[in-house]
């Protein structure tokens, strides 16, 4: 994923300890911690930039790590998807699969917006968490 609208902003934040991170995957707030997104999360951050993996000196630690964070509802991301996006998916909702994948077939949590088609397996979506919004290190 990657932000490709709108203003944004990058905040350091203490990561949950001994959590692996893909860049560019949909990160959120667990106890004051950056963690790694799941289907089932709904209030969402933003975006990681930086890999973490278990082979890292401080995997174990609750450094800080660089997250995009949107500054507007109508920030737009782009990702790839499971299922088949179609053109007349723009204005739905959907779940994630992955931390990095947007699931088609998933509308339960409807953390994401469609806003714009890109082929069938890559669109452009805002966040529908009003965390996406919120400044927690009050910078």
């Amino acid at each position: 994923m990657r932000w490709v609208k709108g203003q944004t902003k990058i905040l350091w934040l203490p990561k949950a300890a001994s959590v692996t991170f893909t860049k560019g995957d949909l990160v959120q707030l667990t106890s004051g911690y950056v963690a790694t997104a799941t289907a089932q999360s709904e209030d969402h951050l933003g975006i990681i930039l930086t890999a973490v993996t278990s082979g890292d000196s401080d995997f174990a630690s609750t450094t800080k790590v660089p997250v995009e964070v949107p500054q507007s509802p109508m920030c737009e991301l782009e990702s790839d998807v499971t299922g088949t996006l179609l053109t007349t998916d723009i204005g739905n909702s959907f779940d994630l699969s992955t931390a990095g994948l947007v699931n088609q077939d998933g509308t339960t949590y409807g953390v994401v917006k469609c806003v714009g088609f890109i082929s069938t397996a890559k669109g452009r979506f805002i966040l529908n968490s009003q965390e996406a919004l919120s400044d927690p290190a009050g910078i």
